[in-house]
């Protein structure tokens, strides 16, 4: 009994429940991990580079230096420029170039928004951000540029050479005739919306995810009804004579007066009919006094300033267009602060007309078309009206490099949508000459000395070349193994000019006249399968 009253009890040791050793072990394992994030973080945050999993519009830029970071997304930038969206409708079929809309984004702010996540002033709220970068990552999408402008010109340009297009009434008088042409049916862009999807596509092409071929959203339209009142009251008017006011030392040029040689009803029912053009006989009355009549007067006695380029003779329907717009334009007298638009000076390009069918750019190909060659003479008339230093209101360069001029140089028209248009912003009158013969076109251009008249350069240069791209297509036109090249590759281009005005050959300014930019024209090579 002594022995037992004796022996001593063992402690008894509480059992910990196995739910807290689990949550024992968790607790450590995070406590391990936080504090080697904290540290990695802490080392990160010195170390210079880019954090793990930082991404800049869909380009993985992680540990990378800031001189690397810039090197990569330079190099990802320029290869996604480099490639064309192509748009479609039927048959037709054209491009836009990245780099033509100036497609791009800022770099250096993307990289040093990069750069800046986990190094904050506060290290607790650095550690959180390394940390959290870690475990989710950090996409930033810089917000991308592109040139509205040139986007806006390229989607007018495609309107302009789609296949059916709308087209509007529109009238011209031809010497005792009111020409009136009928509008067409036909389709119209949905500029909108094809403005928001070239964009969202661009977008998606820059964060690397190829663009594919956008299908143009068009609309069938009908043109507008023919309103003879409006054009009556647009077109008739009582004949002006020319004078010459000594006092204010302005001349006033010659008006022809104009009328319908019929009733206003009578033209309406000829407008009843279904046809395509209408013929308003009009009677002309002539001024008794014009600028020509005003004695011992010379206006125009001194050659402000002229342009010249040259043509092949040999290719008989562009040089007939050539020939007729020039001689339309010869003449021309234009009042200070008149506006010269060349489209109405020019007249609708019609076989009726008398112009030819000659080759012309459109829908990316080399086509023949109605009034083939009248370019030539607008881009003449627009180098001479620079050295005049006359105000340019209205110039669009080709959508490809042109031969005859070289680039930012040249001024496009088409009649009802791409005018040329330049504003007498001379003290006094001008008048155009312009003449084209044995393959060579002159546009002079004459008026009285300014009290400062300054020396005229116009200074271009290619900024960018845009390579072409090449096309195969099978026919069995050819045997098997044998290739042509249908359509020859010509190289796009980005560029600029500036007008530079010199006083006793000083330089007084220098001014941007325009930058443009001109789509490669792919080559297209057929290759035999028969």
């Amino acid at each position: 009994m002594r022995n037992s009253r004796n022996r001593r009890k063992k402690p008894i040791i509480p059992t910990i429940p196995p739910i807290v050793k689990k949550m024992t072990i968790g607790i450590a394992i995070f406590i391990g991990v936080l504090f080697f994030l904290t540290i990695f973080a802490l080392t990160t945050s010195v170390s210079g580079k880019m954090l793990l999993r930082i991404n800049v519009n869909g380009v993985n830029l992680s540990n990378l230096t800031i001189d690397e970071a810039y090197q990569k997304l330079n190099e990802e930038l320029t290869k996604q420029i480099k490639k064309n969206i192509v748009l479609q409708y039927e048959e037709y079929e054209t491009t836009i170039s990245l780099e033509q809309l100036d497609v791009g984004y800022k770099i250096e702010e993307a990289i040093n928004k990069a750069y800046k996540i986990g190094r904050n002033n506060n290290i607790l709220i650095s550690n959180i951000q390394v940390i959290s970068n870690i475990l989710f990552g950090n996409k930033i999408e810089q917000e991308i540029k592109i040139n509205e402008e040139e986007l806006e010109k390229a989607i007018d340009d495609m309107e302009v050479k789609m296949p059916n297009v709308l087209k509007q009434s529109s009238y011209c008088v031809e010497g005792d005739q009111l020409i009136i042409t009928n509008g067409k049916a036909g389709l119209q862009l949905k500029k909108e919306e094809l403005k928001n999807t070239i964009i969202t596509a661009i977008q998606s092409q820059i964060k690397g995810k190829d663009a594919s071929t956008i299908l143009l959203p068009v609309e069938t339209k009908e043109p507008e009804k023919i309103d003879i009142d409006n054009i009556y009251q647009e077109i008739c008017k009582q004949p002006k004579d020319a004078y010459y006011d000594k006092e204010t030392k302005k001349l006033y040029k010659e008006e022809n007066g104009m009328d319908f040689a019929i009733t206003i009803e009578e033209a309406k029912n000829k407008i009843r009919e279904e046809k395509e053009e209408y013929v308003i006989p009009l009677k002309i009355v002539k001024p008794q006094i014009k600028v020509s009549d005003l004695a011992n007067e010379n206006f125009f006695p001194k050659l402000l300033a002229k342009f010249t380029t040259r043509y092949d003779e040999s290719v008989e329907n562009r040089a007939n267009n050539i020939h007729l717009s020039s001689q339309k334009i010869n003449g021309t007298i234009l009042m200070p602060g008149e506006t010269f638009s060349y489209n109405k000076i020019v007249g609708e390009r019609t076989a009726k007309a008398g112009y030819k069918e000659a080759s012309v750019y459109m829908g990316g190909k080399v086509v023949n078309g109605i009034g083939g060659g009248i370019c030539q003479v607008s881009s003449t008339l627009y180098n001479a009206v620079l050295l005049a230093n006359l105000e340019i209101t209205e110039r669009r360069n080709h959508y490809f490099i042109t031969s005859y001029v070289s680039s930012s140089r040249d001024a496009t028209v088409s009649y009802g949508s791409i005018d040329f248009k330049f504003k007498n912003t001379r003290s006094y009158p001008i008048k155009i000459e312009c003449m084209s013969k044995n393959g060579i076109c002159q546009i002079f251009i004459y008026g009285m000395e300014e009290e400062t008249e300054y020396e005229v350069e116009i200074e271009d240069q290619i900024t960018e070349v845009i390579p072409y791209t090449t096309k195969t297509i099978k026919t069995n036109e050819l045997v098997e193994g044998e290739s042509i090249i249908a359509q020859k590759g010509v190289n796009g281009y980005k560029s600029e000019a500036y007008r530079i005005l010199k006083l006793n050959g000083k330089v007084i300014s220098k001014t941007l006249l325009s930058k443009d930019s001109y789509n490669p024209l792919q080559e297209v090579i057929k290759v035999g399968t028969k």
